[in-house]
């Protein structure tokens, strides 16, 4: 039988209640509340690299900062994250290398049951998002559960994406969809 957590990461449906979780989000977020609350970009980045589940040497994120576990957040060398990022990270959130984020970006991969009763039970499920390499993500933009973004990806500031998109595009809107696409030249 699988646990509340193992359910959770998986995908499935399951209790955000369960004792376990409850304890894992109470210390990821007094965690990242010392992370916002430190003085230094050494401090932060120790805190960081200790509460995501993976990261590359070189990494930025500028406080403020919202997670729900963080060790489902894996991120690649030289990633940047700006001022009031949310990650909430029921499922695995993967981001390559040379990743850029704009401030105010959400990553939000916990989804809620459409029909009402189900809604209503407080359970719930997650979908991961992955994010490929030298993807820049701007300002205010939302990405949902489900979603993978391919290599070279940039998505403009206020959008919302709520499908994937291949490599070497530029998408933008409510909902998102491609601009243009990218040109190596």
């Amino acid at each position: 039988m699988k646990t509340e957590k193992e359910k959770m990461i998986a995908g499935e449906m399951y209790s955000p209640e369960d004792e376990q979780l409850v304890k894992e989000r109470t210390s990821a977020h007094l965690k990242a509340q010392e992370f916002n609350r430190s003085e230094t970009d050494k401090e932060r980045q120790a805190i960081i690299k200790e509460l995501f589940g993976s990261t590359g040497e070189r990494i930025t994120v500028e406080p403020t900062f919202r997670v729900d576990y963080g060790y489902n957040i894996h991120v690649g060398e030289d990633f940047y994250a700006n001022f009031n990022c949310v990650f909430l990270d029921v499922c695995p959130i993967r981001i390559g290398k040379n990743a850029m984020l704009g401030p105010g970006v959400s990553l939000v991969t916990p989804e809620h049951p459409l029909e009402a009763e189900a809604r209503n039970s407080g359970y719930e499920f997650g979908r991961p998002i992955t994010i490929g390499d030298n993807c820049w993500i701007g300002a205010s933009a939302t990405i949902v559960g489900g979603v993978t973004l391919g290599d070279n990806v940039v998505v403009a500031a206020g959008a919302v994406v709520s499908r994937s998109f291949p490599d070497n595009v530029v998408v933008g809107g409510v909902p998102a969809k491609i601009l243009k696409s990218i040109d190596d030249k």
